[in-house]
C-alpha cells in the first residue's frame, strides 16, 4: 500500500476501465484512508469510519468494474451483491447479513490459499516420499537378533540396494516418466450420515453440516486408481492441509475482513422508497433498515467467529433513473458521504474501449479467433464502424452502456467464430464494408436489432 497513491490507483484504473475520472479519483482516496488509518494510534484508529461511496449513473457505465479493480489492485477480500434479492417474495434462507458472511468466506479462502503456498515446497517433499512408498515398498525390518544360520550385517546389501532403486525411481518421478502409471491411493472423507429433506440448496446445506460437525463426523476411506501425477496432487494437498494452523488462518480471515473488506452494494435505486406506505415499497424500505446496522457498523455471527462490520467499506452503486439518493432513508444516506456520479458513454468513449483498455474487447477476439491459426486485423475504419453502430443501438433500444459492444462484435463475428477451424487463410482483415454488411439490414429494422444486439 506504501507505492499505491491515490494517483498511481487511478493510473491503475485507467488500464481497465475508460474515463470516469471523478468516481475513480472518490475510491483512490477511500482507500488511501485506509492505509492512513492504519498508521494511527490504537485509540485515534477507531474512531476513524470509512468513507462508503454511493455511484450514480446508468447501466454499463463501469461502476462494478471499479469496485472490481480496486478491490484486487489492494488485494481485499471483495464481494458483490444485488441489493433488490432480499426485496424478492418468498426468498427463503437468505438475510442482509449474509453478506458479511459470504466475505468472511471469501477471505478465508484467500487467507488460507496464502498459508498454502508457504509450505508447499515441504508438502511437494512428503509427498514425494508418500507416492515413492507406495511405488516402491520397503523392506521387511532388518533382523534383530544376530543368529548363527545369519552372519551379521546381511541386510545390508538389501537396504543398499533399496536405498539405490528408490533414488533411481525419484529421478524418473520428477523427469516425468512416471506419469502413465498407475497407483492405489486412499482417500478419506467425511460424511453425513443422516439425510435432510429442504427446499433450500441442498448442496450448500450439506457443505455447512460438514463444517459445523467438523471432526465429529465419521471419515470414510475409499480406494482410487489413479494416474501419479493426480495421486502428487492429492497427496500434496493433504499435507499442506496438514502443515498450516487453522486457527491462525480463521484469526487472520476475520481480521482481514474487518479491516481490508470491500462490499459492492448494486441496484440500490431499487430498494428506494418515495414515501408511500402500502404496496412493494414496504419491503424495500425494511430491506434499507436492515442494511443500516451493517453499514453503521455491528457484529455478525459467522461460523468461524464474531466479525464487526464497522471499518468494512460499502460501495453503492445504482442509476436512479426513477428514483433518487433523497429517496433513501435519510440514516442510510448519512452513511454514503462519498457521492460519485459517472458519466454515460457514447461514441467516442466506445472508441477508446475498443482499442485502449489492457483488456480491450478487440484484443480478446483477436486472441480467441489466433488459436485457430487466424489472425484478425481491425482496420480504425471497422472500429469507428463498430463503436457508431453501438452507440445508435443504444440510442435506438435500451441504453447498456459498454455492454452494448459485446453484442454487437459477437454478431459481427459470429460467422469467423464458426468457420475459423475449417479456414485456409490465416489472415483475416475487418474493415467498415464488412461491418455494415453484416451488420446494416440489423440495423435499419428496430424491431430486428432490439432482439439481435
Amino acid at each position: 500500500m506504501d507505492n499505491l497513491t491515490p494517483r498511481n490507483i487511478v493510473d491503475e484504473l485507467d488500464r481497465y476501465i475508460i474515463g470516469q475520472r471523478s468516481a475513480k479519483r472518490a475510491v483512490a482516496i477511500a482507500l488511501r484512508n485506509r492505509w492512513r488509518r492504519q498508521l494511527l494510534s490504537d485509540d485515534l484508529r477507531d474512531e476513524i469510519l470509512p468513507k462508503n461511496i454511493l455511484m450514480i449513473g446508468p447501466t454499463g457505465v463501469g461502476k462494478t468494474e471499479i469496485a472490481r479493480r480496486l478491490a484486487k489492485l489492494a488485494q481485499a477480500p471483495f464481494i458483490k451483491v444485488e441489493a433488490s434479492k432480499f426485496t424478492e417474495v418468498g426468498y427463503v434462507g437468505r438475510d442482509v447479513e449474509s453478506m458479511i458472511r459470504d466475505l468472511t468466506g471469501l477471505a478465508l479462502s484467500m487467507v488460507k490459499a496464502e498459508h498454502v503456498e508457504k509450505v508447499q515446497v515441504k508438502a511437494q517433499a512428503l509427498a514425494e516420499e508418500k507416492v515413492l512408498n507406495i511405488l516402491l515398498p520397503q523392506p521387511r525390518a532388518n533382523r534383530a537378533v544376530v543368529t548363527p544360520d545369519v552372519p551379521e550385517g546381511a541386510g545390508d546389501d538389501e537396504k543398499k540396494h533399496y536405498e539405490e532403486t528408490r533414488e533411481k525411481l525419484r529421478v524418473q518421478l520428477r523427469d516425468g516418466k512416471l506419469d502413465s502409471r498407475y497407483i492405489d491411493l486412499e482417500v478419506r472423507e467425511k460424511v453425513v450420515p443422516f439425510g435432510v429433506v429442504s427446499n433450500i440448496g441442498m448442496d450448500e446445506l450439506e457443505i455447512n453440516l460438514k463444517e459445523m460437525l467438523g471432526n465429529f463426523l465419521p471419515e470414510k476411506a475409499k480406494r482410487k486408481k489413479v494416474k501419479v501425477p493426480e495421486a502428487l496432487r492429492i497427496i500434496q494437498q493433504e499435507e499442506a492441509g496438514k502443515l498450516i494452523d487453522m486457527d491462525t488462518v480463521t484469526r487472520e480471515a476475520i481480521e482481514r475482513t474487518e479491516q481490508n473488506g470491500i462490499i459492492f452494494i448494486d441496484e440500490i435505486d431499487k430498494i428506494a422508497s418515495k414515501g408511500s406506505s402500502q404496496g412493494p415499497d414496504v419491503s424495500r424500505e425494511g430491506v434499507q433498515r436492515d442494511l443500516l446496522p451493517i453499514v453503521e457498523g455491528s457484529t455478525v455471527s459467522t461460523k468461524h467467529g464474531p466479525v464487526k462490520t464497522d471499518h468494512v467499506l460499502f460501495i453503492a452503486a445504482g442509476a436512479f433513473s426513477v428514483s433518487k439518493p433523497s429517496d433513501l432513508i435519510p440514516e442510510l444516506q448519512g452513511r454514503f458521504p462519498i457521492r460519485a456520479e459517472l458519466e454515460p458513454l457514447g461514441k467516442e468513449e466506445f472508441l477508446r474501449i475498443l482499442q485502449e483498455p489492457q483488456n480491450a474487447l478487440t484484443k480478446q477476439y483477436i486472441a480467441l479467433i489466433e488459436t485457430e491459426g487466424i489472425h484478425i486485423t481491425f482496420t480504425p475504419d471497422c472500429i469507428e464502424e463498430i463503436a457508431s453502430t453501438a452507440a445508435l443501438v443504444n440510442e435506438k433500444t435500451e441504453n447498456i452502456g459498454a455492454r452494448r459492444l459485446h453484442t454487437v462484435l459477437e454478431k459481427l463475428l459470429e460467422d469467423v467464430s464458426f468457420d475459423a477451424p475449417e479456414m485456409q487463410d490465416g489472415a483475416l482483415t475487418i474493415d467498415r464494408a464488412y461491418v455494415r454488411e453484416k451488420l446494416s439490414a440489423i440495423i435499419t429494422d428496430e424491431d430486428l436489432s432490439r432482439y439481435i444486439l
